[in-house]
């Protein structure tokens, strides 16, 4: 291959790497994805983590509940989710989300081991959600920044994939599938 062929190829390669997917690219798709509509009620949900060098590291399953109501503004909805973690090692950990729909449609959301404010926009069957989450690893505490896509597959499930990055670096993906067909199944609880 020439010179100027390859430094062609590399530089488009640089280029498509530097690229990022916009959520706005999802207009017009369907089933139009609405947080406070799929994380209303009960959600059960299996995932794993995956480390940079895409070994799975972790597996978990996660049993959700959503309650939502009218905010103090007109449009508002104001809404709390309420996530138990159960790992594959027998560890368990809850999260519950503190969230709110402007009416614009913008999501935004606090939890106690969430620096800041968790924002997030739907457009289409696709929603991303970004927030930095604080972990405790071996003791010592850590902050990661999270870009988090759902994409809405029917009205019962969904995937989830998310990007975890420390200095702008990836060093894990999540993957989680949610599903809320009832009858609902549970995760297996640690004895």
């Amino acid at each position: 291959m020439r010179r100027s062929t390859i430094t062609s190829l590399l530089a488009s390669m640089a280029l498509l790497t530097g690229c990022s997917t916009n959520v706005e690219e999802y207009e017009g798709t369907t089933p139009k994805f609405e947080l406070d509509s799929y994380f209303n009620g009960d959600v059960v949900a299996w995932g794993m983590v995956q480390d940079y060098t895409d070994k799975v590291t972790r597996r978990f399953c996660v049993e959700m509940t959503g309650t939502w109501q009218q905010g103090k503004t007109p449009g508002e909805r104001t809404g709390e989710l309420d996530e138990m973690f159960y790992y594959a090692d027998g560890e368990v950990d809850q999260r519950i989300w503190q969230l709110v729909k402007s009416p614009s449609g913008q999501y935004s959301g606090t939890a106690a081991d969430v620096t800041g404010q968790a924002k997030g926009e739907a457009i289409g069957f696709g929603f991303q959600w970004q927030y930095t989450l604080n972990l405790n690893l071996d003791g010592s505490n850590y902050s990661f920044f999270l870009d988090d896509w759902m994409y809405q597959l029917d009205e019962y499930r969904m995937m989830n994939r998310t990007k975890m990055k420390k200095f702008g670096i990836t060093v894990a993906e999540i993957t989680i599938f949610f599903d809320k067909q009832t009858p609902l199944r549970s995760c297996d609880k640690p004895t």
